[in-house]
């Protein structure tokens, strides 16, 4: 496994929508997932209430949730697709309820330029695109024009992939950062995600588990998706609702390989272990030659 470079655990700004920023680099952020759906992978049904979609943000937030990331639309393979309306219904109230809460940053997991625009006025920090800007590149513009911070995600789905995953990835990011600079999306505003699970099998995703600070190359921060993936399962044998002991186990490995934002379903145990990292980044960072 190829170390990250040091420098990725120097802080630096993520500035999102209203003026919001988080400093990443010295300590691990974490993104809480709500999903106001029926039919998600593992915990379908739970949040598709308002009620208990804000009920869970806010306990997600108590337990040390520095983002929650709100999506309407089930991305799991094989999962019926829903009209702009019906996401548009499921999400904006839980995100109007939730604006302006102290401490809270919210997310939106949308790749419809339309939702985008919608969550981002009803007080959303940011747009998380499962399609990397490459579905509806109008999403760039808008997330532009609300100055909003972008998660750019990888996928393998619906074209031909190169048999190299980091080249596969570097392809695919430089495609949707032109889209994103075309737009005027603010480098500072940019995450990437290499989309853990999205169209990639269980070998897959554990070589890019092994090679992933190969993608600071890119010089952008970068958010892991591992939460409860097929592949946990594999490696694990459990359902999907019993595999956040092996979720936290992925996040403290790609940590220690630089990840700078990590999207889960159980924050407490990844908080936990990613305090550990955190600790170790710490301690090697002082054995760096010519720190502190």
């Amino acid at each position: 496994m190829q170390s990250p470079p040091f420098t990725v655990f120097e802080s630096r700004t993520l500035q999102l929508a209203r003026g919001a920023s988080i400093e990443l680099g010295p300590r691990a952020r974490i993104m809480g997932i709500v999903n106001a759906t029926p039919d998600s992978f593992s915990d379908g049904g739970l949040h598709a209430a308002a009620g208990d979609a804000i009920a869970a943000a806010k306990s997600m937030t108590a337990e040390g949730a520095d983002i929650i990331d709100i999506g309407g639309e089930s991305t799991r393979p094989g999962a019926e697709p829903v009209s702009a309306r019906e996401e548009q219904r499921r999400i904006l109230p839980v995100i109007e309820a939730l604006a302006g809460a102290p401490g809270l940053l919210i997310s939106v997991d949308t790749w419809r330029a339309e939702t985008a625009d919608l969550a981002l006025r009803a007080g959303a920090h940011m747009v998380n695109d499962v399609w990397g800007l490459q579905r509806e590149p109008k999403i760039a513009n808008v997330a532009a024009r609300h100055g909003a911070g972008v998660a750019i995600m990888h996928t393998g789905r619906e074209r031909d992939v190169d048999p190299d995953p980091v080249r596969d990835q570097i392809a695919w990011f430089n495609a949707s950062l032109d889209i994103a600079q075309g737009a005027g999306i603010e480098t500072g505003r940019i995450l990437l995600d290499p989309g853990f699970g999205f169209a990639k099998n269980a070998d897959l995703n554990m070589e890019l588990m092994v090679r992933f600070a190969e993608l600071h190359d890119l010089g952008l921060p970068l958010l892991a998706g591992t939460s409860r993936k097929r592949f946990i399962g594999a490696l694990t044998g459990r359902d999907a609702a019993d595999r956040d002991v092996g979720t936290t186990a992925t996040s403290v490995a790609l940590r220690l390989a630089g990840a700078a934002i990590f999207r889960v379903h159980n924050v407490g145990f990844n908080r936990d272990g990613l305090a550990v990292a955190d600790a170790m980044v710490q301690i090697s960072r002082k054995k760096e030659p010519g720190h502190g």
